[in-house]
């Protein structure tokens, strides 16, 4: 069998968490395959929001089994915290949770270390969330890192004091200082591996060899946005891992020729939380009417996403080098009641029109390229089909699938998982 593959085309933000949910129910096992709690993904149900920070979001659904992959970093006092806030849901973790082994741990002290490399960097800053993911990962390709299955281990403590000890020597490095009280950060440490000792831990490589092997339907979820990835994201001002396709190759253990539909999620519009280029960033009436509407803070940092218009350049290229079969857009409904939208199509630079994504956006010089359509007053919200869709979204989702050569599928109008519709 297949694996099916979800994420997002954009700076992340995109609403990963409400589409993994609202397929969840034709999956047997949903595998988050990178990132960390940096990570928000917000569900919509039943009148209540939730926001999961590492935990898969096919949670909520009663058949499905959800794998925290190898490619993911784990903080055991905030996966402690999550599981906590579910608990009012009666959810039989035992049954719908399994850890791979090969998952590294976030230290305490990688979120000391990631603190003074922020404040150290002054105006420099890449916009980092501080919970420690880019130090992990650093630890992880630098052959130090401690991974789940260590807590096993009968040498697991002097491991972890030999690494800490490390990262103490390191932050006397920094021309920032960060105060902090390592016993207390170290009391709630160990309380919650206590509590992570309690889970399935597992090979989660050969979980899922055997789920293929048992015609089990896999999705792959996930997290942040390509336009974020170490590689092919706007660099330096991107995460530590791999968010685009060939991550959930690395992040769980699958073959890439086993990767069959490859779902790409991207709003109406552009967002962008941090530091880093932004070339359809709108400084206007407009611009605060998506973050207003759009309800545009970071589930994670509660921090205010920049808004822009879309980006034709960026989405065809996060497109091309993911291998998306099929599109979903997300956040329609925050364009009703504006009188014109407009779609950047290519960048105007020092050295022509360029309508690819070049090395650096950053640079002064690249100013969009605009195309206009007229927009639409009615509210989408309430519509369940796309027969109700007004004249001029329709004109702006057939405009968005031919330039970007991609089937839009899914359309969304709204947070909420029942304000989903497919075309």
């Amino acid at each position: 069998m297949s694996v099916d593959l979800l994420l997002g085309l954009q700076w992340g933000d995109e609403g990963k968490g409400k589409i993994v949910d609202v397929l969840t129910s034709s999956y047997d096992v949903i595998a988050r395959f990178q990132g960390g709690p940096n990570a928000g993904h917000t569900l919509e149900f039943d009148g209540i929001k939730h926001v999961l920070h590492t935990i898969p979001s096919g949670i909520f659904h009663p058949k499905a089994i959800n794998l925290i992959g190898n490619g993911v970093v784990i903080d055991p006092v905030i996966f402690k915290k999550e599981i906590k806030n579910l608990e009012p849901y009666n959810l039989d973790f035992s049954k719908k949770l399994l850890i791979s082994k090969k998952a590294h741990l976030i230290l305490p002290t990688h979120r000391l270390l990631d603190a003074a490399s922020e404040a150290s960097k002054g105006k420099a800053k890449i916009g980092s969330t501080l919970k420690g993911i880019g130090p992990t990962y650093m630890d992880k390709t630098g052959r130090n890192g401690i991974r789940v299955g260590d807590i096993l281990a009968t040498n697991w403590e002097e491991k972890y004091q030999s690494l800490t000890q490390k990262h103490l020597d390191m932050l006397k490095g920094y021309e920032a200082s960060v105060e902090y009280d390592l016993k207390a950060l170290e009391d709630e440490f160990f309380l919650s591996i206590a509590e992570l000792r309690k889970f399935e831990l597992v090979d989660s490589e050969q979980y899922l060899f055997e789920a293929q092997k048992a015609g089990k339907k896999i999705l792959a979820e996930g997290a942040q946005g390509s336009l974020l990835d170490i590689d092919f994201g706007t660099y330096p001002f991107v995460t530590s891992s791999t968010t685009t396709a060939a991550g959930a190759c690395t992040g769980l253990g699958v073959a890439p020729n086993k990767i069959k539909k490859v779902f790409g999620i991207f709003k109406a519009y552009t967002t962008r939380v941090g530091s880093g280029p932004f070339p359809t960033e709108l400084f206007d009436d407009y611009g605060e009417t998506m973050g207003r509407v759009g309800n545009e803070f970071g589930a994670t940092t509660g921090r205010s996403r920049r808004c822009g218009w879309i980006d034709i350049v960026a989405l065809r290229y996060t497109i091309h080098i993911n291998g998306v079969t099929q599109l979903m857009m997300m956040k329609g409904d925050v364009l009703s009641g504006f009188n014109k939208i407009k779609i950047c199509t290519a960048y105007q630079t020092n050295d022509g029109k360029m309508d690819y994504l070049p090395y650096d956006i950053a640079n002064s010089g690249i100013k969009p390229i605009y195309e206009e359509l007229p927009g639409w007053k009615e509210d989408l919200t309430k519509m369940t089909d796309v027969s109700e869709f007004p004249e001029n979204f329709k004109n702006y989702i057939n405009y968005l699938e031919k330039v970007l050569e991609t089937p839009i599928k899914i359309v969304s109008v709204g947070p909420d998982r029942k304000q989903t519709i497919y075309r």
